[in-house]
């Protein structure tokens, strides 16, 4: 048996020791918990734009990700331990488990990857049925050729965005009195026949009705197209870019600089339009968003 003086010691090592060690554990859970991504809105359905907001708990040069095959450039707030990133769901992207990956550059040079599973729920999209005149349905030899040199000017308007966020605040509506008509996502069925689902939101509109820049941002096209009519096209940087169609008349020119409420069109029936009405694209990376949800999200005050 130990002499009492040095068991009663021996009990007060052990003591602390268990302490020490249970201690540990926590700790190292502290730091992982101040490395963090967080999506906002939290739940995602196909279609849905977010805000993607990542916290370090060590200051980063750079930080980059992947998102559905598509890469995904954050900005970061002054302490360059907060980084944001507006990134996004396509419409036509199947319900499922997407995993987010994240890589940052430590002021160090070292490399830190985060990663979040996310969810993406089907959103509830209907069929639309339309009329309109049945050579935006079947277009002949002349129009399919106008058609093709169209999509030579959109692709080379898509191919390029500023490699910083040109938005400032919130984006907002470009109309304010009027309702909106077509929801985002629905099925479109022209004549008949199944077309392509809606990657836009109609506002009711009546012609020559005021059109402003939903965000600041560089003209990128200006110009009628075939279907889309009266078009102009604002790069938001990041790949966020904004598409405003069927319109009437262009008030803005490629290159240009605008503001978030600047008038820069009216609004008309131009294209392959069943009416007077103003249609609002969101477009990031290739993947087309609900421009409704965009005006939901709250925009970081980067200081």
């Amino acid at each position: 048996m130990l002499p009492l003086a040095i068991s009663k010691h021996l009990r007060v090592f052990t003591l602390a020791a268990m302490t020490l060690f249970a201690a540990r554990p926590a700790l190292c859970s502290d730091t992982v918990a101040r490395d963090s991504v967080r999506l906002t809105p939290e739940s995602l359905s196909n279609g849905a734009p977010c805000l993607i907001t990542v916290v370090l708990h060590e200051e980063a040069s750079e930080v980059t990700g992947n998102w559905q095959g598509h890469p995904v450039v954050f900005f970061a707030n002054t302490d360059h331990r907060t980084w944001f990133a507006l990134a996004g769901v396509d419409v036509e992207v199947h319900p499922g488990h997407y995993p987010l990956t994240v890589d940052a550059v430590l002021k160090d040079g070292a490399h830190q990857t985060l990663r979040k599973d996310v969810d993406v729920e089907e959103a509830p999209y209907e069929k639309v049925p339309l009329s309109v005149p049945d050579k935006f349905v079947e277009p002949n030899a002349v129009a399919l050729k106008k058609i093709a040199a169209n999509k030579i000017v959109k692709d080379k308007a898509f191919a390029n965005s500023a490699s910083q966020p040109v938005w400032s605040g919130n984006f907002r509506p470009p109309l304010h009195l009027a309702p909106e008509s077509d929801s985002f996502g629905n099925q479109r069925i022209f004549n008949g026949k199944l077309d392509s689902v809606h990657r836009g939101l109609d506002y009711r509109a009546k012609m020559r009705t005021p059109v402003a820049a939903i965000n600041s941002g560089r003209v990128v096209l200006a110009r009628p197209l075939y279907y889309e009519g009266g078009c102009v096209i604002i790069d938001h940087g990041l790949g966020l870019m904004s598409i405003y169609m069927h319109l009437a008349k262009i008030e803005v020119a490629v290159g240009k600089k605008v503001r978030r409420g600047q008038t820069i069109a009216l609004s008309g029936a131009s294209g392959r339009a069943t009416g007077p009405h103003l249609h609002l694209g969101i477009r990031w990376e290739g993947s087309y968003l609900d421009p409704a949800k965009l005006f939901q999200i709250q925009m970081p005050q980067v200081r």
